[in-house]
């Protein structure tokens, strides 16, 4: 079930499921592709973030079958969702200081998540732009997902998988097509990648 007020600090090793911008509205066809459910399954996440413009809060409560939930809302979100979700939230997976926002409000999305967490945070969440992105400033990790259901513009679909272990973050952004592409993406365990990450 999900629970917006979950639990802030986490163990490492971790993996982490990251999704945005599914505009899933109670009347639209739109769903985020089963393709999806799966591969976050596959991959072994132990938590999920939702980087906003959810639009319907049966959507937390899916994605919450696979992980517990932590999730932010958007500037497309419905009274309720504003209400129970915080604009942006930090959050610690071992050491690492993780900030998540959705990205509107600025001059631009990228601008938003700079002006937040750059040079606070280890690793920055947005959303917002529905482009893919991941890049790196004053030694913080912006990550930007992209959109699972609604690619705007832009030639891809995407979502997040990022890995903590105690001494490194592996951010990994899947973009795709066709959510049939998804089916053959496989993961290494999460506990044989930290055991191979000791030193000897």
């Amino acid at each position: 079930m999900f629970h917006p007020e979950a639990g802030r600090e986490f163990e490492t090793p971790l993996r982490l499921g990251v999704i945005s911008d599914t505009h899933i509205y109670a009347s639209s066809r739109r769903e985020i592709p089963s393709q999806v459910f799966a591969l976050f399954r596959r991959a072994g996440v132990n938590l999920i973030a939702h980087l906003g413009d959810v639009n319907s809060a049966w959507v937390l409560e899916e994605l919450a079958e696979i992980a517990p939930v932590l999730a932010v809302h958007g500037n497309n979100d419905d009274d309720e969702l504003v209400s129970t979700l915080p604009a942006s939230l930090q959050f610690r997976v071992g050491k690492w200081e993780i900030g998540a926002i959705h990205g509107f409000g600025g001059k631009s999305a990228r601008q938003v998540v700079t002006d937040r967490f750059a040079g606070v945070a280890d690793l920055a969440l947005f959303g917002h732009s529905h482009i893919p992105f991941i890049d790196r400033v004053n030694d913080t990790i912006l990550f930007n997902p992209g959109s699972a259901t609604d690619r705007r513009w832009h030639p891809h679909f995407g979502i997040g998988i990022i890995t903590f272990l105690d001494e490194r973050i592996d951010p990994e952004l899947i973009v795709y097509g066709n959510p049939a592409h998804l089916d053959g993406i496989e993961f290494e365990s999460l506990h044989t990648q930290r055991d191979r990450e000791k030193p000897r």
